[in-house]
């Protein structure tokens, strides 16, 4: 911990936003690439849990998005990290690729993918939190009030659902921890991209995810010799346009842009999914549900407030040294 809290003050200070517009609009779209892509990932994972189960599916997906990454990646012959940022890297790749792609699937057997989405989401919140213990900002009002809010809608949605209150709190518990690890891999990342390119980020992460999940080979092997065309191609699709795609162009963006306005984007990707699952799925969040991942939203704006600071007051100052 203590390593990869040197690399990222290290990098913090340093970094700033590109001033041409060009590059900025771009890093705007390549974020509108991401939501909508990511938003699709949420819908496709709950279309095919009955033919794949969570690690297999992870497996499957980061497997394709490394041969994609490959191809991309490896004619640029970018050079590969070693030392502080290669551990770094192991970090990212383990907790943002494998562990958070296995939680989310087994998170979505249990719950539909808006709900999925909107938990998921609080992941600018768990930064915000990190942020005000390991750099020292502190916890001010507005945070400490958007966490009070945002964790009162997760209550609702984990326990104001139907009668399938204990499969929903399970589900709950999973998108919260891919929350954390998604957090965990934004805040390392951000180190990271000072010295990587997007491209070899992702790249690099896709190989240490599938290296991880590989203990679920045989379940996947087992599983596709089942799974029909229709599944196996929703499997390649979110191996191909969430994981190589979305990942590179969000990777990207947090390269230009500071980590707050890139992860604040991503609140779009929940009401994006309810858009996608209720045309392709037919399922929505159950009404508490929507209050509470509104909830959710609010409580992560509020937590951007800043507090005005009033300037000096020359009169008064003259008047007190009077």
């Amino acid at each position: 911990m203590n390593v990869a809290n040197t690399a990222l003050n290290r990098s913090s200070p340093k970094h700033t936003a590109p001033n041409h517009t060009s590059t900025r609009d771009l890093s705007m779209l390549a974020l509108g690439v991401t939501v909508v892509l990511w938003a699709s990932a949420f819908v496709g994972i709950r279309a095919i849990t009955d033919s794949f189960s969570p690690g297999a599916m992870a497996l499957g997906r980061l497997s394709c998005g490394a041969v994609v990454m490959t191809v991309i990646a490896w004619p640029r012959r970018t050079p590969l990290p070693t030392g502080r940022t290669l551990g770094l890297v192991i970090v990212y790749g383990l907790a943002w690729f494998a562990a958070y792609n296995v939680a989310l699937n087994a998170g979505e057997v249990r719950i539909d993918a808006g709900t999925a989405a909107l938990l998921v989401n609080i992941g600018p919140l768990l930064i915000a939190l990190v942020a005000g213990v390991i750099f020292s900002e502190g916890f001010p009002k507005p945070l400490v009030a958007g966490i009070l809010i945002a964790f009162a809608g997760v209550a609702l949605i984990a326990f104001g659902g139907d009668s399938r209150s204990d499969t929903d709190l399970i589900g709950t518990g999973l998108c919260v921890l891919a929350a954390l690890l998604y957090a965990v891999g934004v805040l390392v990342q951000k180190s990271v991209l000072r010295t990587m390119s997007a491209l070899t980020v992702t790249w690099c992460g896709c190989l240490i995810g599938t290296v991880a999940c590989l203990p679920f080979a045989p379940a996947l092997f087992g599983e596709l010799s089942t799974a029909n065309t229709g599944d196996i191609s929703i499997l390649i699709y979110l191996g191909v346009f969430p994981t190589a795609i979305a990942f590179t162009t969000f990777s990207y963006a947090l390269g230009r842009l500071n980590a707050g306005t890139t992860s604040a984007t991503t609140y779009l990707v929940p009401p994006t999914a309810i858009l996608i699952s209720w045309a392709l799925l037919s399922e929505t969040p159950t009404q508490v549900a929507l209050v509470g991942g509104a909830m959710c939203l609010v409580g992560v704006a509020i937590t951007r407030v800043r507090s005005k600071v009033l300037p000096p007051d020359p009169e008064a100052g003259q008047s007190r040294s009077a």
